[in-house]
């Protein structure tokens, strides 16, 4: 008399799952009793919090002079620091893609990319304050060390995950090593780039207005002797008006990846517009 075989069970449960979520939760209590957390804090947090946020309104913007004024630098520290971090982020990125590049070549490279991601923004911005100074080229070198390591690290992912077959082709042919990374990398990750380099205008945008604080210029300095002076009203415009200035960011970064990954015009950008706006009006009716 044969035995049936036992069958495999594909969904077979394993207790791992259950001690990992039973020792993340033991972890959770012991971080809160370790910082101090409790029910009685959260409840006055929440007070402190109402009070805080009625004084914030209504806004006031009498002193739009100089609201304009840290808007406009915080927008420069992030396109000049955008295109001078992309620009240094492209050979180094190219330089630590291993299918391209030696072994020599591009751990060094990886270990700057390492290094420029290490830090947040602001502890780099803290750093070249000391170096040059309070002003905006503080704010400039910090972003642009921030650029480096996040389009350096992405670039050379997607450099490492292209099809090896059409870079053989190329090189097939006895094409130069700038002939191959032009017709054999460029073309698979030109969209990918596109998309890493508006993220991080997007980013910087928002960071711009952050490093002020520690006086690496912008908005972020207004913002902090506003909260200094407890003049809340004000904190609320300034607040009002950051917002405002990444949303037309998000706006402009969509209109760039349309143009150069959808081959878009700018016929094309507001027909685009019009057309979502007729199908909300014909989803509504």
């Amino acid at each position: 008399m044969t035995t049936a075989p036992a069958q495999h069970d594909p969904f077979r449960r394993s207790a791992w799952p259950r001690i990992a979520a039973v020792v993340l939760a033991l972890y959770i209590v012991y971080a809160c009793a370790q910082l101090e957390v409790s029910w009685a804090r959260v409840h006055s947090g929440l007070d402190n919090a109402a009070h805080f946020f009625s004084r914030l309104f209504p806004p006031n913007f009498t002193r739009s002079d100089l609201l304009v004024k840290g808007l406009t630098e915080s927008l420069e520290i992030a396109i000049l620091a955008s295109t001078l971090g992309i620009a240094l982020a492209l050979p180094i990125g190219l330089a630590a893609a291993r299918n391209l590049m030696p072994a020599w070549v591009s751990w060094p490279a990886r270990l700057l990319i390492v290094t420029a991601r290490s830090l947040h923004p602001v502890i780099v911005a803290i750093l070249f304050v000391k170096a040059v100074g309070f002003g905006a080229l503080a704010g400039i070198l910090a972003l642009t060390l921030a650029s480096i390591g996040f389009i350096g690290k992405l670039f050379t992912e997607a450099i490492e995950e292209i099809s090896d077959k059409q870079v053989e082709a190329v090189r097939s042919t006895g094409a130069p090593f700038v002939s191959l990374l032009t017709y054999g990398v460029l073309p698979q990750v030109f969209s990918r780039f596109i998309g890493f380099a508006t993220y991080q205008l997007d980013s910087n945008l928002r960071n711009s207005t952050m490093v002020g604080i520690v006086g690496a210029g912008g908005i972020g300095g207004t913002l902090f002797a506003a909260f200094q002076r407890f003049d809340y009203d004000y904190v609320c415009a300034i607040l009002i008006s950051i917002i405002a200035l990444i949303m037309v960011g998000e706006i402009f970064a969509t209109a760039i990846r349309a143009i150069f990954i959808a081959n878009a015009t700018f016929a094309d950008l507001f027909r685009r517009g019009a057309a979502m706006r007729e199908v909300r009006h014909s989803e509504d009716d």
